[in-house]
């Protein structure tokens, strides 16, 4: 099962940098001498283009790859690994995903964040005679985390792994640069703060591509909102998600599973490439 809808669209983009950079709507309404409706209109999810344009330069997106997005002509390529699950759970009224990824040989299993339902994830486990060995989390957001408990008490209690500064229950508590190995696969972390203090993507090799679980880091064309810090958001991005390869797979807490390459050419927060 893969989500089949985009996480944001303009409208979320352009309210995330202006929340970010702390610009309200009266303010980028007088800065480009437009109606305050305009903007509002816009942030609604109306598609004007030389407005979206001139907001686009104000916050620093590209304004290219947000009109692309304002007419909804993007969606990335489709994503099939045989050893990469991707789960799909109701929160509410988003749509919140968890990740599992294991050795063919040994059948050992890692899972990325628990989302809402545990008898999806527990059922496959069972059918494909898998073993859990850990359960990493991006970040303890309650959607990413919901049925943890319940995935632990199917699963035999697996060791959870989570950063220092987002300590939780019976968690074991790691910093960036943290390494595991079981089979052929291979897993570091990476402190990817600024939507949460405790961000964490994970990069991994030994599958027959490289994959990162970026958790609310990066969207498909979006990243999460800098609830923590807006810069710190953007410049961990850059520097350790965008730098990976252009092939690497980007598996996200919400919305497609995308690559680099994709995000550098359609991703609006990154306007240099």
């Amino acid at each position: 099962m893969s989500d089949s809808c985009l996480e944001d669209f303009h409208e979320d983009i352009l309210s995330k940098a202006m929340h970010g950079l702390r610009i309200g709507k009266k303010e980028m309404a007088q800065c480009l001498g437009f109606e305050k409706s305009k903007i509002e209109a816009i942030l609604n999810g109306v598609v004007d283009e030389t407005l979206i344009c001139e907001m686009a330069s104000k916050l620093k997106l590209d304004k290219s790859k947000l009109l692309r997005s304002a007419s909804k002509e993007w969606f990335p390529a489709p994503v099939e690994l045989f050893d990469l699950r991707q789960f799909n759970s109701l929160y509410g009224d988003m749509i919140v995903n968890s990740y599992l990824i294991w050795d063919k040989t040994t059948r050992k299993t890692w899972i990325f964040d628990a989302g809402v339902d545990a008898n999806s994830v527990s059922q496959f486990l069972e059918h494909e005679t898998l073993t859990l060995d850990s359960i990493f989390l991006t970040h303890t957001h309650r959607d990413h985390v919901f049925c943890l408990d319940e995935i632990k008490e199917h699963t035999g209690n697996p060791k959870v792994y989570t950063h220092s500064s987002e300590p939780i229950k019976d968690s074991i508590l790691i910093e960036e640069g943290f390494s595991m190995s079981t089979g052929r696969l291979s897993l570091k972390a990476f402190h990817t703060h600024g939507h949460s203090v405790g961000g964490i993507t994970y990069v991994i090799d030994g599958l027959e591509l490289p994959v990162a679980i970026v958790g609310d880091a990066l969207f498909a064309g979006s990243m999460g909102g800098g609830m923590v810090s807006y810069q710190d958001a953007l410049r961990t991005n850059r520097e350790k998600i965008m730098t990976l390869p252009d092939e690497t797979i980007l598996c996200p807490g919400h919305g497609p599973m995308t690559t680099v390459g994709e995000e550098k050419k359609y991703n609006p927060f990154f306007p240099e490439f």
